[in-house]
């Protein structure tokens, strides 16, 4: 039997009726046969997350303050899909054990995993699917990175006894049964994992945008919807900044070659952005695939004569960052010349520091630090097979009457990447884009 995991994000499960989308995509392909939930997002733009409500829940109750209140918002918004749904569930007792859990020892990850939690048990009422705890099957080693060995290894064991079942997204346990989180957007995560585990042919991952843009829709007016990506490509992107799916869910299902389809709870019927480890045939060959920058960076520059024959002068600097837990986005260089850009939020509290370590022990001729600046990326394996592209993006740069601060290109010819001024960050993309746009249809 065909197998597809599915995951439905916060917005796709925000209320009954969202519920309801969800369960009829579910029921409408008798091969959606593992999902995973997240918490219930916001119902309208001015509304509060699940999980932000339990985050204050546990903030008061670790302060000793009382919960009451918060605590019955979190009841209110279930026992609302609860009712709306028309099943039978017993949602007095699970609150029960949540405020029990706040009168002893409140603990942070826990109370944030009962979004969902809570909202995976509703939902497998309303399907008639087992439901399986993820903290049951998704371990996290003591230093807080996930075992994937034991995870895939116990995942595999106890969905494989399954026909199907839903899954909380978000969570898992450390060996003792204590539970703890992934980062925001972790659903994703465990969406993948699952997929991998039931060996599913398709990751379908269900969210309120039709695919994947190829820019910020809040930046580029109407972007074009991506219809295929590569995993290495979504990397670059979402490194970036665009964040349509967790990072770290690419991971799991790129080493077994499952691709990942992005699709809209609201839209079924739109095709969505299909994630693939390499282009089908039928694909459309095109040079760029998208547009993504971030702002808020810095940018450390050293200049010393004969650099390049000071064996280990570039490692010696690095090193220095990295013993200060400063990590490298970008290291451009000439014969005498580095450029170290770093996030600038990671930077700050280790400034000084870091320049008098370089000061004293690589004793630079000139060292200075540029603030305030944004990278734009603009990413696409067809730029490696076209002329002309790098030339595109400094002359619509140049037309917008921007400076471009730092130029790198790494040689595998995927990405472009230009430092400009956080100033002129949205007009310098959105020029890009207008200029780059022939390329992506």
């Amino acid at each position: 039997m065909q197998t597809i995991t599915v995951k439905f994000g916060g917005t796709s499960l925000a209320s009954a009726s969202q519920i309801e989308k969800a369960a009829a995509i579910i029921r409408s392909d008798p091969a959606r046969r593992f999902v995973v939930a997240s918490a219930p997002g916001k119902r309208t733009p001015d509304d509060t997350k699940v999980t932000d409500l339990l985050y204050r829940c546990h903030d008061a109750a670790e302060a000793g303050e009382d919960f009451s209140g918060i605590l019955g918002q979190i009841g209110a918004r279930f026992g609302d899909i609860v009712r709306e749904l028309g099943i039978g569930f017993d949602l007095e007792s699970e609150l029960a054990a949540i405020r029990a859990h706040l009168e002893t020892a409140p603990n942070r990850d826990y109370m944030a995993s009962r979004g969902e939690y809570l909202g995976s048990k509703i939902l497998a009422a309303y399907l008639g699917f087992p439901f399986v705890d993820a903290a049951e099957m998704i371990r996290f080693r003591a230093d807080g990175f996930l075992d994937a060995g034991y995870t895939d290894r116990t995942m595999r064991a106890r969905l494989g006894e399954l026909d199907c079942a839903v899954v909380p997204g978000f969570y898992g346990a450390f060996p003792d049964g204590t539970v703890h989180t992934f980062s925001r957007g972790g659903s994703d995560v465990t969406g993948a994992l699952v997929a991998l585990a039931t060996g599913s042919e398709l990751y379908e991952n269900w969210t309120d945008v039709s695919g994947m843009l190829s820019a910020d829709p809040r930046i580029v007016a109407n972007p074009r919807v991506i219809d295929y990506i590569t995993y290495t490509e979504l990397r670059e992107l979402s490194y970036m900044g665009a964040s349509v799916l967790h990072e770290d869910a690419v991971f799991p299902v790129r080493k077994a070659g499952i691709p990942i389809n992005i699709r809209n709870t609201n839209r079924p019927e739109d095709p969505g952005t299909m994630i693939v480890a390499a282009l089908p045939a039928s694909a459309h060959r095109r040079t760029v695939t998208g547009i993504a920058g971030k702002q808020g960076f810095s940018s450390i520059h050293i200049e010393k004569a004969m650099m390049n024959a000071e064996i280990g002068f570039v490692a010696n600097v690095l090193r220095i960052f990295a013993d200060m837990g400063v990590s490298i986005e970008h290291c451009p260089s000439g014969i005498d010349t580095v450029s170290v850009v770093v996030n600038t939020a990671a930077f700050a509290p280790h400034r000084e520091e870091i320049l008098r370590r370089i000061r004293r022990d690589l004793e630079p001729d000139v060292i200075t630090v540029e603030d305030d600046l944004a990278l734009i990326a603009v990413v696409g394996q067809g730029m490696v097979y076209s002329k002309g592209t790098a030339a595109r993006v400094f002359g619509a740069l140049y037309s917008a009457d921007v400076n471009i601060r730092m130029i790198d290109q790494g040689s595998s010819e995927l990405n472009i990447i230009v430092s400009v001024e956080d100033g002129d960050y949205a007009h310098a993309l959105r020029s890009i884009y207008s200029a780059m746009e022939g390329l992506m249809k």
